[in-house]
This record gives C-alpha cells, structure tokens and sequence, in this order.
C-alpha cells in the first residue's frame, strides 16, 4: 500500500532549491491479531509515522495520559512535551511547514482552547495538523455529570464547536467500532485538504485493543484529484491567446502554490516562457531565487527594488496562488489592473475580466501552459536595463550602536543551502524578505494569520522536522515575550539554531501602525533568561551585542566554537530602527484601518 504525500516544500527542506516530491510509503501492520499491542492508541500512533509525522508535540493532562503512553510505546514516534498549548500547536505548524505535516496532543477544553489559536493560525496557512486531544470518559456522554476542565454545564461540547471553525474535520471517538473509521477520515482528510484536523480521544479507550486495529486494514490511500480535461484545455488556449498577444508579460507567484503543490510547474512555465518572475511576500521560498529570470518579491509599494515598476507596468500578469489580503496588498494599494490578470488558484482560473474555469488544477495548468505560450523575455530585459544593484549600508564607525541594516547584512553572509530562516511577525517580515536564498535554503513566515510569538514554536518545530537545517529565527522581543519558554524543549531536543533577539524595547510593527504608550513593553535581561532556563543542562551560549564588531565576533562564535549549541543572540538596537518598508507598509496599513464608515 503506497500512500503519496506530494509536498510543495519538500519533506526534505530543500525549500529554495526546485523541490521534489516525495512519497511516504504506508507499511502493512506486523502485530498480529489479539495481541495486546493492538488498541486504539498503537494503532492512532501507528498511523501518525506512517504518513511521515516521527515527532509529536504535547503537553500532559489528566484526560490525555493514557493515549500519551500508547503513543511513547510506538518506538517510531518521538513525544516532545513542550511548555505550554499554544507553542505546541506553533510547533507542530512549524514541522508541518519542513515535514509536510504535523501533530500534537494536549487535554481537554483547558488544553484545547489554549491550542486552538495555533490551529486557526495553520488552518490560515494551509498546513496539514493532527490536533489530539485528550477527552472524557466514553461514559460520561449523554449523561447529567458535570466534568473538571470545562465551563461547568452538563454539555461539554465547547471544545469541539471551537475546532469545527478553524478545522477542515472533527473526530470525538467514544466508542471503538467506529474509531478505526474516524481516525482514517480524519487524517485523510487533513492532507487532502491540507488543513488541520480535530481529534478527541475518550481517556478510558486508548487502551483497549479492538479486532479492527489488528487485522489487515483496507488501504489508506487517497484518490487523486483530476482536472477536467476539457475545462483544462480551454482554460490553457485562452490564457495562451491572452499572453501571447501581450508585449510585456510577467510572472508573479503566490502562497497557495504549496497546497496546489505547484512550485514544479511553476518553475517549468517560468523557464519555457522567459517572462520577468517574482513572488508575493508569503511565497518565498517557493520559487529558487537563483533563477535566471527572478526579481525578488512583488508587494506593491515595499517591493524589492524595480520589481513593482516591472510587474505593475506589464500589460499582462499571470499570478499564480495570490492572496489579495490588507496586508499582502499594502493597505490595498497595489497598481493592478483586473482585465490584465490571470488569477491561478488551486483548482481555477479566471482570465482578466471574465471567462473562469473551474475544475482546473494548478499544476495541471501551469504545465500544460508551458507548452503553449511563446517565448518572450521583453519585461526581463526591460528590468535588465534599469537595474540599479543595492548599495550596502553605511559602515560603522568603531563601537558605533549596531543598526538594523548592518546585523542583516551579516544575517545574509550567513545563509547556506544547509540554512533555513524563520522570520517572526514585525520589521523582520521586512528585513528577511531582503535577504537572498541560495539554492537549498528554508524560509518560513506566517503573514496570513501573523500571530506575534509564532516564530519561537515554529523554529522549534521546523528545527525538529529538518535536523539537518541550521535554523536561523530572527525575533523581536515583545514577540519572544509571548513564548520565550519554549527555549527549554529546543535545549531538551539538542538543537542547535542560532535566534537574533532584536530588541528594540517594543511592538515595532504596531509602532509604524498606530503608536501609543501600550506599544512599549518592560525591558528584559534576555540572555540571563535564557541561561535560567538552560540552567547547565543542554548546549547552550548566550551573548548580547552593541555594536557591529561585537557581532561580527558573535556570529565566528555562533558558526565556530559553539557551532553545535543553541546560540541565542541578543542584538540591541534603536527603538526607532526600522526597515524603510516598514514605514512605507505601516502608514498604508494605518490608512486602510482608518478609513470612515461608508455612508448608510
């Protein structure tokens, strides 16, 4: 039984480079009928490293223990306890983002509610999650009683409406006949959707073995999706017509490439058609960056340099995967006009002002494309001609306050193929598009949903997912506020990433937005933290820097020396040393929140 789990980022975190898609092959069970390993809980753990999932990330509760031991005894699966819910969901979104999908397991309703903001956060993304929780007795179903852990009514159903909104399926398994059935469903379902789903496991069953968790079971697979072939074909002639007889077309692609799953055919249409490329803030890292023809990233008035005017004075753009959101669109100012665009989502497309075609997968599309459209380099050249390189920042004088710009030139001197970087939520979105990939190097960041304090989960989970990356976070500080403890699972993990704390006394980002005195946060000894938690045990080397010899010395150490720690890297810098994207960014950002209620 071969189970595909095609991935646009692939399994192995060659992210920058062209992926590859890799396969996950589902083995037969080898635990024979009766035995006592065959209970619902071996058999849920067993189904988990089949598709890939060898970490999962928790926290303990009373509702949960059992199904925790049933999941340690699986010798493939790795139980990660983390600190508290929400960075255990963060986490199992960033392995999802490495691996192609993640899990986790918490308790019920006090665990669960703490979690279901990380999950609405990868459902935003198009993550593929397993969400576990741990639930009541079987017994305690349809009855008067009244449970811990809940909001004291005689229905304790709160939990399960929660997840049903930031969820693709819910599963409540309280009896074994059905749960074989449920749990096949539900992760069928996860990475199909590639969205997160929603399991609860009753406390008193996942050790009860059950004929169904034994015996050969019907095979997990999931039917392809197919475009129609007519629809296909006339979408292909009509975006042909429309680019063909356009002078100077351009490429532009976005997130939704990774659940359309493809990066592959984008590439493809990209090298047959010879048009500029870029892509939107969300997906880099999508596309390698060392393409013959890439301009960087197209997000309207903080574009990377000459890349708006080339796409926005293009007479035709074929987006692949956008998300026209507030903040992708800078506060809706983007220069675009519709009867010129292609939008290629997932499964449709729409042609300038009209006709759409459903029915049409994306890669189906963009692939057939490639064989359609002429060969037309012009915007390219065009870009060619007035391309101007960045200059570097100013030097520093001796002992100079280090600057922004000057800790992300040397961030950029870092990146390897053997790199990824997780950029957190503020001037970092900014500062870390900036930075060029080289081929093979991870990028995350979570711009649909941006929830301050991510990065630190996700860093830990990416980090877990991808043990051969050297994972580079790059964190502010009101940020690693909100979830500086899980510090300690990536100590407990042996990891060994290297974290940029830029500490600017602040919520930057919301600065540039709307300022007011709750933006400013109390000053923490940050490196003291972390050596508490460290506490001599793990790899660990803190240091803080000030200017810009005290980092270069940091990072020789960081890359040298303590090349097998977790480094953690306080930079302190100018509260009002921002990226001038972020200027640009935060006052269109504030205008579009501002704007006055149209008249009634």
């Amino acid at each position: 039984m071969d189970f595909k789990i095609d991935t646009c980022k692939p399994i192995n975190g060659d992210i920058a480079n062209v992926p590859t898609n890799k396969a996950v092959t589902i083995q037969n069970s080898t635990i024979p009928f009766n035995s006592p390993d065959s209970t619902l809980g071996r058999h849920l753990a067993r189904r988990l490293v089949q598709i890939g999932v060898t970490d999962v990330f928790s926290v303990p509760g009373d509702f949960n223990l059992t199904l925790l031991d049933h999941l340690i005894a699986e010798p493939e699966l790795n139980l990660i306890g983390c600190c508290n819910e929400l960075n255990a969901g963060y986490a199992a979104d960033g392995y999802a983002r490495a691996r192609g999908i993640g899990a986790c397991v918490v308790t019920f309703t006090v665990g669960g509610l703490s979690i279901v903001n990380a999950i609405a956060g990868a459902y935003s993304e198009n993550l593929p999650l397993i969400c576990m929780v741990g639930g009541p007795n079987s017994n305690d179903y349809g009855t008067n009683t009244i449970l811990h852990h809940t909001i004291g009514l005689h229905d304790f159903s709160q939990e399960l409406r929660c997840f049903q909104t930031v969820t693709c399926y819910q599963a409540v398994l309280n009896n074994l006949e059905d749960a074989h059935e449920l749990i096949d469903t539900a992760i069928s379902t996860s990475l199909k959707e590639s969205k997160p789903v929603y399991i609860s496991v009753g406390c008193n069953l996942p050790g009860i073995p059950h004929p169904t968790f034994s015996r050969e079971p019907v095979p997990f697979s999931l039917s392809p999706r197919l475009s129609n072939m007519m629809g296909l074909e006339a979408a292909v002639e009509a975006a042909a017509e429309f680019l063909n007889k356009s002078v100077k077309p351009v490429l532009v692609g976005g997130q939704n490439m990774r659940v359309a799953k493809a990066c592959d055919a984008f590439v493809e249409l990209a090298d047959s058609c010879g048009y500029a490329v870029a892509v939107m803030p969300a997906a880099k890292g999508l596309v390698p960056e060392h393409h013959p023809h890439f301009l960087g990233t197209y997000w309207g008035a903080v574009s990377t340099t000459f890349c708006a005017e080339i796409v926005e004075s293009a007479d035709a753009y074929l987006f692949a995967g956008p998300i026209f959101n507030d903040y992708s669109s800078v506060g809706y100012s983007l220069l675009l006009k519709k009867d010129k665009v292609i939008i290629v989502q997932p499964d449709r497309v729409t042609i300038g002002n009209g006709p759409a075609f459903g029915c049409v997968l994306m890669r189906d599309f963009l692939s057939a494309l490639a064989k359609r459209v002429k060969h037309n380099p012009t915007s390219y050249e065009n870009y060619h001609r007035i391309y101007v390189p960045d200059g570097l920042p100013l030097k520093c004088k001796p002992k100079e306050a280090l600057r922004v710009n000057v800790l992300f030139q040397h961030i950029q001197n870092m990146l390897t193929g053997e790199s990824a970087v997780i950029a957190e939520t503020g001037d970092s979105w900014f500062n870390c598009q900036k930075l060029k990939l080289p081929q093979g190097c991870g990028y995350e960041f979570q711009m649909q949903y941006g929830s301050i304090g991510w990065s630190v989960g996700a860093t830990l989970g990416y980090a877990q997912a991808a043990p051969e990356k050297r994972v580079i976070a790059c964190i502010g500080d009101g940020s690693f506020q909100m979830t500086a403890q899980d510090i300690s699972t990536m100590l407990r993990c042996g990891q060994r990433t290297i974290i940029f704390l830029i500490n600017n006394g602040g919520y930057t980002i919301e600065v540039e937005i709307h300022d007011g005195p709750y933006n400013v946060i109390k000053n923490w000894n940050y490196t003291g933290l972390v050596d508490a938690i460290h506490n001599g045990e793990g790899k660990c080397w803190t240091t803080k820097v000030y200017c810009e010899e005290e980092l270069v010395e940091a990072i020789e150490t960081a890359n040298g020396a303590k090349k097998d720690c977790l480094c953690f890297i306080e930079v302190i810098v100018h509260k009002h040393d921002t990226s001038k994207e972020l200027l640009e960014w935060g006052s269109r950002v504030s205008a579009a929140n501002s704007r006055p209620p149209n008249p009634q």
